[in-house]
């Protein structure tokens, strides 16, 4: 039997510092068991890490977001890439979190270094697959991909 795992500021200095040396600028920490049909989980996010914009496709993918630890923006996007929303992410700001439906274009910027997030969706784990991800976006490690970075960035100066 699993024992409780706790949200503390162990789990966050840990996570933020193994973000800080992973070359992706996050990290996560699952507190559930990959075949768990609810998957949980804390991430420590670092400035420079990009996450794409992507959607889920599968009708049980929503994805609640909840900050705990610094501040994220949160781009929301139309089909063709525009941007339609824009909100702060911030522990104990107006907006913690938010709930992203199925099919929803979004994309997270990480705006205060060593940032944690925790994220909950249905289970199993899928890779993002490429008709999830943005077209008009590049992906991680793709030319383009810092300067795309910067403009999501600037959404929030």
């Amino acid at each position: 039997m699993r024992q409780p795992a706790f949200i503390d500021k162990t789990l966050f200095d840990g996570l933020a510092a193994k973000a800080a040396s992973n070359p992706r600028g996050r990290q996560h920490h699952n507190f559930h068991d990959m075949e768990e049909p609810c998957h949980r989980m804390a991430v420590g996010l670092q400035t420079h890490t990009y996450i794409p914009p992507h959607r889920h496709l599968s009708a049980d993918k929503a994805e609640a977001l909840i900050v705990l630890k610094g501040r994220l923006g949160l781009l929301i996007f139309d089909e063709q890439g525009a941007v339609t929303d824009t909100r702060v992410l911030q522990a104990g700001g107006d907006c913690l979190g938010v709930d992203v439906p199925p099919g929803t274009y979004h994309g997270l910027v990480v705006l205060e270094e060593d940032s944690i997030l925790f994220e909950c969706k249905a289970g199993p784990y899928r890779p993002v697959s490429d008709g999830e991800m943005a077209a008009w976006a590049p992906r991680e490690g793709e030319d383009g991909m810092p300067e795309y970075l910067a403009w999501m960035r600037a959404q929030f100066d």
